[in-house]
């Protein structure tokens, strides 16, 4: 990137796929300012803007008009399969998935793997998807031989690490295509995950704990509204969806890259708001591509230093890919603290003071009782529940609240089985816990987590104090 080094961009670079595209011979001059304009902007934004073809354009358009059509018509309950955070699953989803806390929907197409329903039937995906992903993975490995010639590797240096093209027999692709809703207004609880904060009047506030960083070489969006936001290198949030065409993706580099570069491209923090939807019965949909290293390969830098760059005693020890999926990382573990210019620190001044403003009321006025309830409940389901499936091998789809009210009267009910083999309590539906009525969400609690009352809490038994709305606390 030292090229591109002496070049400040006013705003997240552009560039047209066709002039990223390699060929023989030397390199032409628009080549070269097309790479250097590219890997100016993943330096100072962690994204960039890739103009695709009419055609592809058009592609990717018609599948988002599948995939809005795909949710619209499906309805939603809670007896679908949860997304689970279980890394030993990164290559091997498919299908139809729900993330409550996210408020997100998504469908992965994973070439290799079958969709099924949750009875077993096969299920039918939005349009077009094969053509899609066959279109995104082409583009992420030109843009990946970009940078490959920006860091003056050699020619295809990431080969070894992707997928066979096309895939052999029995392979299962490590790369997905996932098509994804947020906030699609008939998604129960939706409003009750917005976070954004109306001071300002436009003034968007982001939770730590949403922040997120892909395990991926590269990710490709196509939204069809602005909401993905991503932190630039002086750590402000910088909408970068808010201004593309009907041909643009949006690019960003993820911790795989970052790992097989050792170090020399960073990947993007990134967030999503669905804050314009108002009015909107779709939500906001968009097709997502993660180019993915395959599983049995290994992550070790041997390219930067064949090339002859200082490569850090963190990555010259090999690790398997399988193994990186499935190690925690964090944001301040993978980046040096800088100090802030004056510059950002002008820009950033109103920003920061609502920030401190927030933390402040955070110290001084505690959760309401319902808010507190329902946050125990996620974690329990996430620290007890899921590790007690995941080790007999239990998918859990979650029953709907009405209907399980009878099913827990019954001994031949259909979630049964699931409710003996994870030990749920006697007397609590078999739902989700955010949309439990808070007295069952008690019991939940107390059946999972050793030693928790309510009265350490500082929560009344009794839930008097608790407005008793399943999915609405």
């Amino acid at each position: 990137m030292d090229d591109a080094a002496g070049n400040i961009l006013a705003s997240l670079g552009r560039v047209h796929l066709v002039d990223l595209m390699a060929s023989e011979g030397l390199p032409s001059d628009s080549y070269k300012m097309c790479v250097s304009t590219m890997m100016q902007s993943l330096a100072q934004y962690s994204a960039v803007i890739i103009q695709l073809s009419p055609a592809d354009g058009a592609l990717l358009r018609s599948g988002l008009d599948s995939a809005r059509f795909f949710f619209h018509q499906r309805g939603y309950n809670s007896n679908e399969a949860v997304h689970s955070d279980d890394s030993r699953e990164w290559c091997k989803t498919s299908g139809y998935y729900v993330d409550h806390q996210m408020c997100l929907e998504m469908y992965d197409y994973r070439p290799g793997i079958t969709a099924t329903d949750p009875n077993g039937e096969m299920e039918l995906p939005p349009s077009g998807l094969p053509d899609i992903f066959s279109v995104l993975g082409k583009v992420s490995r030109d843009i990946l031989d970009a940078i490959s010639f920006s860091l003056n590797l050699r020619s295809c240096a990431f080969s070894e690490i992707l997928d066979n093209i096309p895939l052999r027999s029995q392979e299962v692709s490590s790369s997905v295509l996932s098509a994804c809703c947020h906030s699609r207004p008939s998604f129960e609880g939706a409003h009750q995950h917005n976070i954004a904060s109306q001071d300002n009047g436009h003034l968007l506030m982001f939770s730590e704990q949403e922040q997120q960083i892909d395990k991926t070489l590269l990710t490709l969006v196509k939204p069809d509204r602005s909401g993905l936001y991503v932190k630039d290198l002086h750590g402000r949030w910088i909408l970068v969806d808010g201004d593309i065409g009907p041909h643009d993706v949006v690019v960003y580099p993820g911790l795989a890259l970052y790992q097989e570069t050792a170090g020399y491209v960073n990947p993007a923090v990134h967030k999503t708001e669905a804050d314009n939807i108002h009015g909107c019965m779709f939500g906001r949909c968009s097709l997502m591509f993660k180019l993915m290293p395959r599983s049995v390969a290994r992550l070790s830098g041997s390219e930067m230093r064949a090339a002859g760059h200082g490569v850090d005693a963190q990555f010259q020890v090999p690790i398997p890919v399988n193994d990186f999926m499935q190690t925690d990382h964090f944001s301040d573990q993978l980046f040096p603290k800088t100090e802030p210019s004056i510059h950002t620190e002008q820009d950033s001044a109103s920003f920061n003071s609502v920030m401190n403003k927030k933390k402040g009321n955070a110290r001084t006025k505690p959760l309401p009782p319902s808010k507190r309830l329902r946050l125990e409940a996620q974690r329990v389901l996430k620290e007890r529940v899921q590790d007690i499936a995941d080790k007999k091998g239990i998918k859990l789809r979650f029953c709907n609240l009405k209907e399980c009210e009878s099913h827990i009267q019954s001994l031949d009910s259909p979630c049964e089985n699931t409710r003996t083999e994870i030990g749920w309590p006697q007397g609590v539906p078999f739902v989700h816990p955010h949309d439990l009525p808070n007295k069952a969400k008690l019991g939940f609690l107390e059946a999972y987590e050793p030693g928790w009352t309510a009265s350490q809490h500082e929560m009344e038994p009794n839930c008097s104090t608790i407005p008793l709305h399943p999915g609405k606390v």
